[in-house]
Formats: structure tokens, sequence, C-alpha cells
């Protein structure tokens, strides 16, 4: 089984153990779970601070097959964080799906997830402002997966737990923690097995 995640810093687990990010946990849940010897091949393509450019760059300087049995995708914390016109994540984002769509062979294989909320970390000090941005970006791209049929699976309620359980945040205050990430694939779970028994 080939797996690819695309992102940023919350995919590639800033501040958290190889082991610990949320790709590398869904792999080994899903080898766990199992009923059958499976080897499951993970490419991670991810890198903390990147907007939606970087990450259509990066797509586009390597070569990806388009073979793969799962397909993640979490992005644009970077675009509001370093204060990108909104525009250009309504003009990338569609670019990255059809990216990652083709990288999956098909929508079906795809799953979006929402962006994590830092504003609920001790860096991000509870700011309103932050998570009504957040909200923003998050139901644009959920609104554009249900028109277009794509998976998409909310995982920000998770992380506005932050302030009350501080486990949830790295040891940097700022990212998920493994705890987090292990939350996170809780809810991807259910849907990787459906995608991955089709």
């Amino acid at each position: 089984i080939k797996i690819l995640s695309l992102g940023d810093s919350y995919t590639i687990g800033e501040s958290v153990c190889d082991k610990c990010k949320f790709p590398e946990q869904l792999k080994a849940r899903l080898i766990e779970v199992s009923e059958k010897d499976i080897t499951i091949n993970l490419q991670v393509l991810a890198k903390t601070g990147w907007t939606t450019t970087n990450l259509i760059d990066a797509i586009g300087n390597e070569n990806i097959p388009s073979d793969f049995n799962l397909v993640t995708l979490l992005i644009g914390v970077n675009n509001q964080y370093q204060r990108k016109d909104f525009s250009l994540y309504q003009t990338e984002f569609p670019v990255l799906v059809s990216s990652a769509i083709k990288a999956a062979s098909n929508k079906n294989n795809l799953i979006i997830i929402s962006i994590p909320d830092y504003a609920y970390t001790p860096v991000g000090k509870g700011d309103e402002n932050v998570s009504e941005e957040i909200d923003m970006y998050n139901n644009f791209a959920k609104d554009y997966c249900i028109k277009n049929e794509i998976t998409f699976v909310n995982i920000t309620d998770i992380t506005r737990q932050g302030l009350i359980n501080t486990a949830l945040v790295a040891s940097d205050n700022l990212h998920p923690s493994e705890l987090a990430y292990s939350k996170f694939v809780d809810r991807l779970l259910p849907f990787a097995i459906s995608k991955l028994r089709n």
C-alpha cells in the first residue's frame, strides 16, 4: 500500500518525534487493524512554513507517481500566518486538490484535513482573530470538498482544546503533540480503511 501525505508543519510533525506525526501514526494503526500482512510505503512531502504556493512548487519539482492508494492534504495555516491574501488560497487550494487527485489516481482515495487552530496554544494566546480566519479557510475547503464530493475530515475542534488540555500541545507551545495527532488519526482511520478496501 502506498500513502502520500502533503502539507506543512502539521504533516511533517514539527516538535514531535518522527513516528509521532499523524501520517506515521496512521500508517501504524492501519497495519495494526489489518487482517492480513500488509506493507505500507509512506511518502511525506511537507515542510514547516510552507504555504499553498510552496507546496505547489514542491509538487512541481518532485516526480510524483499516480499510483498512491491513499493521499492526505492538510495546507493553509501559513497562508493565514504569513498574512497572504485569502484569494491566493481560493486560487491555489483547488490546484493542490487536483495534484492530490492525480497522485491518488481518483478523488475517492483522497482525504482533505482541516487546518488546526494555533490560537489555542500558549503562543496563540486565544487570539479570536486567528480562530475566525482559520474558520474562513476551513469553510472554503469544506465547501469545495462538498461540491466536488471529496472526503473532508475536521480535526480543528481537537486543537481547540489546547488551552484546557495542555497535553495536546507540543513542547514548542505552538504545534500539536503526539496525543493530538493520535486523536487526528482516530478521525482519519475509518475513512482510510474504507478507501483502502475499495
